[in-house]
C-alpha cells in the first residue's frame, strides 16, 4: 500500500480549535502495473500534482494498484471502505473494473469521482447521486470520430474494439454518428497484442477507412502491425489510442492520423497552460489525456472541500455539482446525470522536434452531452 497524506499538520489544528472539518480521505484504485499501467500512472500523477499545488492539509490519499483485475479492484474497494474508512473513491481506468466497484461503493454512501471509465450503464439507468464522471461518457469521443468520418467523406468503414464494456460503448458511439456503411465490425480480446488476423480481414473487406478503439498497449501493437502490413487505408480513432505515452512507442506509424479528444495540450486557456508547464516540470514528460483528467478530478474535489464538509453528503454533492474549479478544458459543467457537457476536438498526430504529439485541427462536437442522460432518474 502507498499512503500519501496531507493531514498531519491538520490533526493538531483540529485538536486546538475543534472548528476545522475532518480531513477528507480518498481511496485511489488505479492500474499501476501490467499493460495498462501508463494510463493509471498518468491519472495518479495528474491527481497528485493538483494535490501538491493545493497544499490542502485536510486531504489524505491512499493509492493502490488494481493490476487491471476486477476481483482485485473489488477487494481493494472493500478494504478502503471498511478498514481505511475513505470518504471518496477514484482512479479506475477500465470500465469492467468500474462496473465491479462503483455501484457497491455508492450504495454504501461513498462518493465516486471517475477520472476515466464512463460506462453507459452508469450514465443512464444505473446512475447514482454520488457518482460523478469528470472525464466523459465512454461513447463521447467515438461519437466525435463518427462525425469526423462523415466530414472526411469515408463511406465504408471497418470498425473494431476490445470485447468489454468500453469497447461496446465505443462502437455504439461511433455508429450513432457515422452515416456510411460498415465493411466489417469486430470485437477483439481485451489485452490482445497480435492483430494479424484482424488486419487480414480489413485488407479483404473493401473498406475505405478504419476506425479502432484499442487503448494502452493494444493500440501500440495494432498501429505498428498495421503500418508494417502495407494496408494504406486512412485511420480514425479516439485519443485513447493516440495519447502522449502511446505515441512515443508507436513513432512514425502514427504521424498524420486524426483522432478525437476533449483535451489537448494546446487548448488555449490559462489553467491548461499552467498545468502543462507544471506537469512537465514535476515529471519530466508531457502530460497525457489521462493526466489532465486526474488533475481535473482532484481540483473538482478540492473545490467541493472549500464549500462543504464531506460528512454532510447533500452539501458536498451540491458542491461537486457546481464544479467551481478551473478546468484544463476551460468551461466545465455537469449534465443532469453527473457527466460532462463539453466540446470534443479533432487532433492530428505531429512531431515536434523529437517528440510525437497531437495538435488540434478542429472541433467535432460542441457542448456535447451523452446519449443516456434521459434514462437517469436522480
Amino acid at each position: 500500500m502507498k499512503l500519501v497524506t496531507m493531514a498531519a499538520a491538520a490533526a493538531l489544528a483540529v485538536g486546538l480549535s475543534g472548528a476545522m472539518a475532518e480531513p477528507v480521505k480518498v481511496g485511489m484504485i488505479t492500474t499501476l502495473s501490467g499493460g495498462g499501467a501508463g494510463l493509471g500512472i498518468d491519472v495518479r500523477d495528474g491527481f497528485m500534482l493538483a494535490v501538491k499545488q493545493a497544499g490542502n492539509e485536510d486531504l489524505e490519499v491512499v493509492i493502490e494498484d488494481d493490476q487491471r483485475k476486477p476481483d482485485i479492484a473489488v477487494q481493494l474497494a472493500d478494504k478502503m471502505i471498511q478498514s481505511e474508512k475513505v470518504d471518496v473513491l477514484t482512479g479506475i481506468i477500465w470500465s469492467n473494473l468500474a462496473m465491479a466497484v462503483v455501484p457497491a461503493a455508492t450504495a454504501q454512501g461513498k462518493f465516486y469521482l471517475s477520472p476515466n471509465a464512463g460506462p453507459s450503464v452508469l450514465a443512464g439507468k444505473g446512475c447514482h447521486p454520488n457518482y460523478f464522471n469528470v472525464a466523459w461518457q465512454n461513447d463521447n469521443l467515438h461519437e466525435a470520430a463518427g462525425a469526423y468520418t462523415n466530414f472526411a467523406g469515408h463511406k465504408n468503414a471497418f470498425i473494431l474494439a476490445p470485447n468489454y464494456p468500453a469497447g461496446k460503448d465505443a462502437l455504439t458511439g461511433f455508429k450513432r454518428f457515422y452515416k456510411g456503411d460498415l465493411a466489417g465490425e469486430l470485437y477483439t480480446k481485451l489485452g490482445q497484442t497480435d492483430y494479424a488476423a484482424e488486419i487480414a480481414q480489413i485488407r479483404a473487406s473493401g473498406a475505405d477507412s478504419v476506425f479502432f478503439f484499442l487503448p494502452g498497449g493494444m493500440g501500440i501493437s495494432f498501429l505498428k502491425q498495421y503500418k508494417d502490413s502495407g494496408v494504406d487505408l486512412p485511420v480514425v480513432g479516439p485519443a485513447f489510442s493516440f495519447d502522449q505515452g502511446i505515441l512515443q512507442a508507436v513513432g512514425d506509424a502514427a504521424l498524420g492520423i486524426v483522432n478525437t479528444s476533449q483535451w489537448n495540450k494546446d487548448i488555449d486557456n490559462p489553467a491548461n497552460k499552467a498545468f502543462v508547464e507544471a506537469f512537465q516540470a514535476e515529471y519530466g514528460r508531457l502530460p497525457s489525456l489521462y493526466a489532465s483528467q486526474g488533475f481535473d478530478t482532484a481540483n473538482l474535489l478540492l473545490s467541493a472541500m472549500e464549500k462543504a464538509d464531506v460528512k454532510d453528503a447533500d452539501a458536498f454533492r451540491a458542491a461537486l455539482e457546481a464544479a467551481e474549479f478551473q478546468s484544463t478544458r476551460g468551461e466545465f459543467k455537469f449534465g443532469p446525470n453527473h457527466h460532462p457537457i463539453q466540446d470534443i476536438y479533432v487532433r492530428e498526430v505531429v512531431k515536434e522536434g523529437d517528440v510525437y504529439t497531437n495538435k488540434i485541427i478542429g472541433t467535432a462536437l460542441t457542448s456535447h452531452a451523452d446519449a443516456y442522460w434521459s434514462d437517469c432518474n436522480m
